[in-house]
């Protein structure tokens, strides 16, 4: 038995999050204030820019900052330049202004308190993120129609799907060898 149970414990000790441990902080304290599951913004993450190693994060449709968004979505879609496809043409002054965001309704947030809600920042740019999905549903629990409505593609929804799938399976495997190696340190 103690053969066996040295096997499972080797086993899940290999496995690891496919996750940046610098952003895992930032996830999960928007988390704590959206109550959208940090596994969820880190696949957003990985899909919109490969967890920021995108040069330059700015899309060929200008989509702009580490979470890819658009500037009317994170300035708001009642600024008066914004229709189509969502570029705007907002001063760039603006595009970072929290007063000018929540006159618009905008989802971008001042994550980090500097007076600037940056999608170039990345506690700004997740926490916004954190802030459009919640608002889209995720965090009641309907992930598809908040992923759907961040990126209108069921492409997109699944490849997101994927991934937050995958996370949660390793961050349970994690969970799993952690419990053992507890349990077999206190003799049980």
């Amino acid at each position: 038995m103690e053969w066996a149970e040295s096997i499972h414990l080797k086993s899940f000790s290999q496995e690891k999050l496919d996750i940046p441990e610098e952003y895992i902080a930032i996830y999960q304290q928007a988390e704590e204030i959206y109550g959208v599951p940090w596994t969820l913004l880190a696949a957003h993450h990985r899909m919109e820019t490969i967890f920021s190693t995108m040069d330059p994060l700015l899309s060929p449709v200008g989509a702009e900052g580490h979470m890819q968004f658009m500037p009317c979505t994170f300035v708001g879609w009642s600024h008066p330049s914004c229709s189509g496809l969502g570029q705007g043409d907002i001063p760039e002054k603006d595009k970072v202004n929290p007063e000018i965001i929540a006159e618009y309704g905008g989802y971008g947030v001042d994550a980090n308190k500097d007076g600037v809600a940056d999608p170039y920042d990345i506690e700004d740019a997740i926490f916004s993120a954190a802030n459009y999905l919640a608002a889209s549903g995720a965090a009641d629990g309907e992930l598809e129609k908040a992923i759907f409505n961040y990126n209108r593609s069921d492409k997109y929804v699944e490849d997101v799907l994927y991934f937050y799938h995958l996370y949660e399976s390793q961050l349970e495997a994690l969970q799993s060898a952690s419990a053992l190696q507890t349990e077999k340190k206190d003799g049980l």
